[in-house]
């Protein structure tokens, strides 16, 4: 069965940020993913995590001003000693929350003149990342998202981020492979399962077209896919990546089939 993790920027939000972490323990997940847990100090983060016994299964890297529009420092030309900073604000909340998983945003590059340098700009930021956070052993993930709803956004494509990937050609670099952003942009979700498995080191699911729970209600056939990432032995996590319809609870019963509450 999947190990799945909820995803506390989307689920139990009816409840303050610091309670979400017991929530979700108190519906069987046995990990959680704060995208950006940077307002909170990381050791009280780890106390509550510790407390709950729930592993921080990954977050964001510093996504630079998010205020301005700003969405990720890795592939931004000029933005280079910035995005090393970031990466060592991330590694301390890495090492107090006991995380292993770091997720490395590309950012927006919306212009299309500047898409080479840019290209340039996050091959060499990712080595560097990847060599440095293999340090504390944290391996770095880059996720594509559809830049029908996140417009300029430099990584949209899966088969792209497997050439960046081979570019880089560093073990500790991988995969986030949202299959909500996926099936918007490419398809071909379990051929690219299949050919690519080598590369992933996360999942993420929501349902497509709508981002709600990955049930029966979408177009995509999430009982296939679940057993299919079962069949081919992966070790990982699934990231539950989804808003709600109707609140988390309720929400949650097309997990029962997948072991979601059995723990």
């Amino acid at each position: 069965m999947p190990r799945f993790s909820a995803n506390l920027a989307r689920l139990f939000t009816e409840h303050p940020l610091d309670a979400r972490i017991d929530a979700a323990r108190a519906c069987g997940f046995g990990g959680v993913e704060i995208p950006l847990p940077y307002i909170w100090k990381p050791e009280v983060i780890g106390d509550r995590l510790a407390m709950a016994d729930v592993e921080l299964v990954c977050f964001s890297a510093p996504p630079g001003d998010w205020a301005a529009g700003e969405r990720g420092l890795a592939a931004l030309p000029g933005r280079e000693s910035e995005f090393r900073d970031s990466i060592e604000v991330a590694l301390e909340y890495a090492d107090l929350c006991d995380c292993t998983r770091l997720l490395v945003p590309a950012g927006i590059v919306a212009d299309e003149a500047q898409w080479p340098e840019a290209l340039d700009t996050y091959i060499a930021n990712l080595s560097w990342a990847a060599e440095r956070c293999s340090e504390d052993n944290v391996r770095v993930l880059i996720e594509p998202k559809n830049t029908r709803e996140n417009p300029g956004y430099f990584l949209s494509r899966p088969d792209d981020a497997v050439r960046v990937l081979e570019d880089v050609d560093d073990d500790n670099l991988c995969l986030c492979y949202n299959m909500y952003h996926a099936q918007i942009i490419q398809g071909g979700l379990s051929d690219f399962i299949e050919e690519n498995l080598e590369f992933l080191g996360h999942v993420r699911v929501a349902g497509v077209p709508l981002g709600d729970e990955p049930d029966r209600n979408g177009e995509i056939n999430w009982p296939f896919l679940f057993t299919l990432l079962d069949a081919h032995g992966y070790p990982g996590w699934v990231g539950c990546d989804y808003t709600p319809r109707a609140g988390t609870v309720p929400g949650l019963r097309w997990g029962a089939d997948f072991g979601l509450g059995e723990r």
